[in-house]
């Protein structure tokens, strides 16, 4: 994520990280939507269900259940609404803000691929290339909330050979390599009529004092991959039920880049290099994960569970450093919580070729008030509801389709900027109105 913040919030507005669509994630700015097959159940007992090769995600050890060797590529439409009415938003110097409310939400495209081929009978080798962080939200360039933030975009790339093996016929394991790539921008307006308002004008402002300038950052970590592992297990200890256990490590993504700075030419910094445009240096630790799913077949029936714990309090701060030494860092206190996921879900057998699926899902938020969130990451918990269908066209190839609906609470901000600059410590406060609706395709092949 090379970026984030920058000015306004600190000078240089801090945001956050990641790729995608601001609601649609598991939790946080983390993506659940890694098959379509799981989608029409709310990914219930996804550590557990192992019936495709998309198990390489969400469990390694799973792959010991495929009979064949299986690709599967899937893609999610994800279409966010995050409409926001303002409240009470001011500038540093307690002044109304202008402008209106404005839709961040913008819809994504989240592709999946995993392979899985046989090495021998007790040993699997597989293949997965995902998106399992990532975040967008785009606002008019003139919003009540621009000072906050305009654009976000975080997307991230992972990829994750896999092994499995089995030690017996009821237990298998498995385990991953991730590597991971980011690639972030992230923009605002800058208020430079607040700042030139300082006494002394050390701005040296010969304008009429509300002039807005802009910061646009952009960063990756392409030249210092970030690196995680993957670990699992499936153990059925009676024929037709499967219980799955999967952990996930942290990843600390380090980015580089750059940072674009638009002065009004009625602004002179007071110092060389202050908001001018020049390179930087972002630090994010992205959450660890532990699941336990289980699945139960019975006569047509697949009953699934899962309970997911994610480790979002790795996500304290979020400091991004400047190549010139007058910019001073920006700083975004997040201090977000862990949270816990649950999800029910079943499958009915029509026929051979026909299976019919839904889904229950409680997500909760780790953000922890309306004080730490903020407009690039103004998620909420949620509540999905789930339904799909897998269809055989023949031996060798299979379609599924999954739909969720997200309800999203109706989510306050009052997010005060962290700013070495106190003009700029201005307030976002008002209620985003949310909600999120995925559709997921899928085909697996069997070669």
């Amino acid at each position: 994520m090379k970026n984030k913040s920058l000015v306004i919030r600190s000078a240089i507005l801090v945001a956050t990280a990641a790729g995608f669509s601001s609601q649609l994630q598991a939790a946080g700015f983390a993506l659940i939507e890694n098959n379509a097959s799981g989608q029409g159940n709310a990914y219930a007992g996804a550590a557990a269900i192992a019936n495709d090769a998309s198990t390489i995600w969400f469990n390694p050890a799973g792959m010991m259940r495929l009979e064949n060797d299986q690709i599967v590529a899937a893609v999610h439409v994800v279409a966010p609404n995050s409409e926001f009415s303002n409240g009470n938003t001011v500038t540093g110097l307690g002044t109304p803000v202008s402008g209106s409310g404005d839709d961040g939400g913008t819809t994504a495209f989240v592709p999946n691929f995993y392979y899985v081929a046989t090495v021998d009978e007790n040993l699997k080798f597989g293949l997965g290339v995902n998106v399992p962080f990532g975040l967008t939200t785009e606002y008019d360039k003139n919003w009540v909330g621009r000072y906050s933030a305009v654009k976000t975009e975080l997307k991230t790339i992972n990829i994750n050979p896999s092994i499995a093996f089995k030690t017996s016929e009821k237990l298998s394991f498995g385990a991953g390599i991730n590597i991971m790539l980011a690639d972030v921008t992230l923009t605002s307006a800058i208020d430079f009529g607040a700042l030139a308002a300082i006494p002394g004008n050390p701005f040296n402002a010969t304008g009429p004092g509300n002039e807005d300038g802009f910061a646009d950052l952009t960063g990756d970590n392409f030249d210092e991959l970030a690196y995680g592992i993957n670990l699992g297990l499936l153990y059925e200890p009676k024929p037709g039920t499967r219980v799955g256990l999967a952990y996930r490590s942290r990843v600390t993504i380090d980015v580089e880049g750059n940072a674009n700075f638009t002065v009004p030419n009625t602004i002179t910094p007071p110092a060389p290099g202050l908001f001018a445009d020049q390179g930087l240096k972002a630090s994010v630790t992205l959450p660890e994960t532990l699941s336990l799913s289980v699945a139960s077949d019975a006569d047509k029936v697949t009953l699934l569970a899962d309970i997911t714990w994610t480790g979002w309090s790795s996500f304290d701060e979020l400091r991004i450093s400047y190549d010139n030494t007058f910019q001073p860092d920006s700083v975004t206190t997040e201090a977000w919580d862990d949270t816990i996921r649950l999800s029910l879900g079943a499958d009915y057998r029509l026929s051979d070729k026909m299976t019919v699926r839904g889904g229950w899902a409680y997500d909760e938020s780790p953000v922890p008030s309306a004080e730490r969130r903020t407009a690039r990451i103004p998620g909420n918990s949620r509540r999905w509801i789930s339904a799909g269908f897998s269809y055989v066209l023949d031996a060798s190839m299979k379609i599924d389709v999954g739909y969720s609906h997200l309800f999203i609470s109706d989510t306050p901000i009052n997010n005060t900027f962290e700013s070495s600059l106190p003009p700029l410590n201005g307030t976002l406060n008002g209620v985003y109105d949310s909600s999120v609706d995925i559709l997921s395709f899928q085909l697996t092949l069997n070669i």
